[in-house]
């Protein structure tokens, strides 16, 4: 049976973006990881150094920088790393020093000190 709608569905309108396996923000840390090698490079080779010598550093920095963009990607998802973070801001426990907020008596839904 042929299809009547004269419009397409796009499947893809609440997704988060996805470029070569990094999700969300792990594109804007590739980029941000990309720039920092490229003054890196720029700055050795304003230096002095020898350009075979800075494609080798950058390329040695680099690598694990970019596996481990990978590997956050894979391990945390796309809103993993936030989530992570903000986990480590909740305190394991919480000390009180005085018992007087748990000694409050009610009266008729009012609270009595």
């Amino acid at each position: 049976m042929a299809s009547t709608s004269v419009y397409q569905i796009n499947k893809g309108v609440n997704t988060s973006i996805e470029f070569k396996g990094l999700k969300a923000q792990y594109i804007w840390y590739m980029g941000g990881a990309a720039i920092v090698l490229f003054a890196i490079y720029t700055l050795l080779y304003v230096c002095g150094i020898r350009s075979y010598i800075c494609v080798g550093i950058v390329i040695c920095l680099g690598i694990p920088m970019i596996m481990g963009i990978y590997h956050l990607s894979s391990a945390y998802g796309e809103h993993g790393v936030t989530k992570m973070l903000a986990r480590r801001g909740v305190p394991r426990h919480v000390k009180s020093n005085s018992r007087r907020i748990f000694k409050t008596s009610t009266n008729n839904g009012k609270v009595i000190r």
